[in-house]
Parts: C-alpha cells; structure tokens; sequence
C-alpha cells in the first residue's frame, strides 16, 4: 500500500516567523524590516546575522531564503516617518508591516533586539537574534539587501552622494557630500548631522 503524506494545514499554530530590520542608524533612506517563515523540511545553509556576511553571499542567499521560505514579508518605514515619529517607532512601524505583509500568518514572532512591536499574537525579543535564530537571520539577510538594493536605486539618479558605497551611513565621504550638495529629500531631516546642515541655510 503506497503511503500517503498527509496535507498540511499551514495556518496550524507553531508557525514562527523571524523578523528584523536594516537601517535604522543612516542618515539617509527607509527602514526596511522583513519577517520569514522557515520551511524546517527545505533547510538553509549559511544563515548568520546578514552584517557578517559579504554582499554576494547575501544575494545569492536572499534569493535562496525566498525560494525556500514557507512566507517571508518585506516593508518599510519612509524617511518621512521617520522624522516624524522617530526611527525607533519607524522601526516597529516596518517591523509590523513586515509580519503584516506575511501570506501565512504566524503563531508567534521573534524579533531582533530589546523592543517588540504592538502584535496581534505572541511575540518575543531576542537580544543578538539575528545570530542565535536562523528565521531572524534569514529576515535580516531579506531586510539588509532588500535596503541595500533601495540605495542602489537612489544612487543611480543622485550620484553624487555616493550612496552604492556607503549605503546612506554616517561616514566621512557621506558628509562631505552633504557639505557639498546639501540634503536631498531622502535624507533624514531628524538626525543631528543633516539637522545642523538645514539649520546653516
């Protein structure tokens, strides 16, 4: 007799879902947040916290995560709300959009960090998490160049700024840019660096 495998109910309760986020110290950019849904029967090597891999090994492991993945979600927080309610609240705003945005919806969240987000179900932060739970590293993977390729795309109408390099972070090429050019609109007009700019002119 040919066994069968039974169907499976894949709104059943025991869905984890990992969720993190990219950006929340650049001057400039969204808050990209992503919550994933691992399939345990499709495992995926490699997974670690995404700032410890190279950009390659989070491509290529991107789009494994989201061949494999039973769900992921991927949002954002704008520069707009950032500054208007703060990049922490910003970042729980993604986050839920994120989960939110999952086709499956999960019996519990972990998320990155000391703070969760105001939930509809159980959630659980996780200090380090994007490198102690494979779902939150691979959320973090999904966020980080999900971010990165958003950069990608505003460096490639303002060039000047040099975002491809450093990504809208804090660093001395960034500054001068702005010295020189001045803030765009996607920079973050509640931050103390670009805050000082605006206030010169």
């Amino acid at each position: 007799m040919r066994a069968e495998q039974a169907p499976l109910d894949w709104d059943a309760p025991g869905l984890i879902a990992g969720v993190d986020e990219a950006g929340r110290g650049p001057l400039a950019g969204p808050v990209v947040a992503a919550a994933v849904i691992l399939d345990p029967r499709r495992p995926i090597d490699g997974l670690a916290d995404s700032k410890k891999l190279t950009a390659r090994r989070r491509e290529r492991l991107y789009d494994e995560i989201r061949a494999k993945a039973l769900a992921f979600g991927i949002a954002s927080a704008s520069v707009e709300e950032i500054d208007a309610i703060n990049i922490l609240q910003a970042t729980l705003l993604a986050m839920r959009r994120a989960i939110a945005a999952l086709p499956l919806r999960p019996a519990q969240a972990l998320i990155d960090g000391n703070r969760c987000p105001p939930l509809d179900m159980p959630a659980r932060a996780i200090i380090d998490g994007d490198a102690l739970e494979p779902a939150i590293s691979a959320a973090s993977i999904l966020a980080k160049t999900a971010r990165d390729a958003e950069m990608r795309r505003l460096h490639d109408a303002y060039p000047q700024y040099a975002l491809d390099r450093h990504k809208g972070y804090d660093t001395a090429a960034h500054r001068a840019a702005l010295a020189a050019f001045g803030p765009a609109h996607f920079h973050r007009q509640s931050f103390a660096p670009v805050r000082a700019l605006l206030q010169k002119t």
